[in-house]
C-alpha cells in the first residue's frame, strides 16, 4: 500500500476459485485520488469485507464492482469474463443494496416488495418468504413512511431474498439495525454462503458469518 493519505494499493484473495475479480482499480472523486492499484477476488462461498475511513473509496468500490462505472483505470470481470462482455449474465447474477434504503415512503412495504419482484422477475412466493424472514410481515401492509430506519433497512434487505442470485453487494448492510436486525442480516449472508454464493461487504465492524472467514480489502 502507498504511503499517501489518498492512494491506495491494495490486493484481496478470498479464494482460489474465481467468481468475481478486480484488478488495477483506479478511482478519482472531486479531483482526489481514492485508491489506486486495488485488486481483489471472490469465491463462490466466499465473502469480503472491504474496510476504510469515511470517504476513502468503499461506496465507489461497490459501485465499480456492480458495473456502475467510476473507474479510471482498471477491470472487473465475472466468472473469468470482461464485465463489459456479459452484462446479461452479470445483471441477473447481481444484489446490489446501496447505502440508502432504496424503497418508496408512499408504498407499503409489501408493495414495495411486489415492485421489486416484478423487477427482477421472481416468483410472488419470495415476497412472503422474504418479509418473514426479515420479521417484517405484521408491518406488510404499512406504508414505509412510518416505518423506523431499522425496519426500512431491514425491508431493503428482503430484496436479497428475490429469486436467485449468486453476488450480493452490500454498502453498510447494518445501519441502522438493531441487535436482532444484524442477528437476522448474519443468518442471511451465512445461509447465502453456505450455499455457494459470495458476498462482499462495507462495514465499519466485522460481522460474525459462522464458519466463514471475511477476507478484508482495507482502503
Amino acid at each position: 500500500m502507498h504511503t499517501a493519505p489518498t492512494h491506495h494499493s491494495h490486493t484481496a484473495y478470498a479464494g482460489d476459485c474465481r467468481m468475481l475479480e478486480a484488478q488495477g482499480l483506479a478511482c478519482r472523486r472531486g479531483g482526489r485520488l481514492l485508491f489506486s492499484d486495488c485488486g481483489l477476488r471472490v469465491a463462490a462461498g466466499e465473502a469480503l469485507h472491504i474496510t476504510g475511513a469515511n470517504g476513502s473509496g468503499k461506496t465507489s468500490l461497490l459501485r465499480i464492482l456492480a458495473g456502475l462505472g467510476g473507474a479510471q483505470a482498471g477491470d472487473v470481470r465475472w466468472e473469468g469474463r470482461d464485465l463489459r462482455e456479459c452484462r446479461a449474465e452479470y445483471t441477473p447474477a447481481l444484489r446490489f443494496i446501496g447505502h440508502g434504503p432504496g424503497v418508496s415512503p408512499h408504498l407499503t412495504a409489501l408493495e414495495n416488495l411486489r415492485w421489486s419482484r416484478t423487477l427482477l422477475d421472481a416468483p410472488e412466493a419470495c415476497v412472503e418468504r422474504a418479509l418473514e424472514h426479515m420479521h417484517l410481515a405484521p408491518l406488510a401492509d404499512v406504508r414505509v413512511g412510518r416505518l423506523s430506519a431499522g425496519q426500512r433497512q431491514r425491508l431493503a434487505l428482503c430484496r436479497l431474498l428475490l429469486g436467485d442470485s449468486k453476488l450480493w453487494l452490500l454498502d453498510e448492510p447494518i445501519a441502522a439495525l438493531d441487535a436482532q436486525g444484524v442477528e437476522r442480516l448474519q443468518a442471511l449472508l451465512t445461509g447465502h454462503l453456505d450455499r455457494g454464493g459470495a458476498v462482499v461487504f462495507t462495514s465499519h465492524q466485522p460481522l460474525e458469518l459462522r464458519g466463514h472467514h471475511p477476507a478484508v480489502l482495507a482502503l
